[in-house]
């Protein structure tokens, strides 16, 4: 029988013992030309690209309009946070195969975990920051087309020994309300995907007039 995840206990790790990550201290000046001291993590994985991690925007969509335009979000227990939550599919780029671009990545890490298979790249953004006062840590966002000739279909998934990711389907214009159901059963939501999904809503209340 399959048990609830938890963090069981936690303890200082040493630079050394540590595969991923590592913690530096930055000595830099100000704009008044003080010299001040900064903590900071960084990823030990980033390779030559200069790119930690993309994340996948799936667009799911009908040629025949027989389903809403939805996407794919995952849910995954992370350990840092002692809790299962809602994201779009994350891969580190430091662990991808050798010669592989983010946006190939992005595609084959997609079909492997959710089973849809994207036609084509829409968008790959500059690469971003998501807690610069934190971390060095980068990515890329990547968003691609996966169309279907009429209704929504549902694919196996190809997970790796010890990966434990659920997928679900939800319409755009539902992201936020889904948020809140997470919520009550006590998920967090990524910062990424919800600050999507606050900017899709937002530009539908534009489009509308709504705001």
């Amino acid at each position: 029988m399959a048990q609830q995840p938890q963090v069981l206990s936690k303890e200082d790790l040493a630079p050394a013992d540590a595969k991923w990550v590592t913690l530096k201290k930055i000595h830099w000046s100000d704009p008044n030309g003080k010299e001040r001291v900064w903590e900071s993590a960084e990823r030990t994985t980033r390779g030559t690209s200069g790119i930690d991690a993309v994340a996948v925007l799936a667009i799911l969509r009908s040629e025949t309009n027989a389903f809403p335009t939805s996407t794919v979000i995952i849910e995954q227990y992370r350990p840092p946070v002692n809790a299962f939550v809602i994201g779009l599919k994350l891969r580190f780029v430091g662990l991808i195969d050798d010669g592989e671009t983010a946006e190939q990545a992005a595609v084959r890490e997609l079909e492997e975990e959710t089973g849809y298979k994207a036609k084509k790249v829409i968008e790959s953004s500059p690469m971003i920051v998501a807690d610069p006062g934190m971390t060095n840590a980068n990515m890329k966002l990547v968003v691609v087309d996966v169309p279907f000739p009429d209704q929504l279909e549902t694919y196996d998934q190809k997970l790796e020994a010890g990966e434990f990711i659920t997928r679900r389907v939800v319409e755009l214009s539902k992201l936020s309300e889904e948020f809140k159901e997470y919520e009550r059963k006590g998920f967090t939501v990524d910062a990424k995907l919800a600050h999507f999904a606050h900017g899709y809503d937002t530009a539908r209340k534009l489009q509308i007039g709504g705001l």
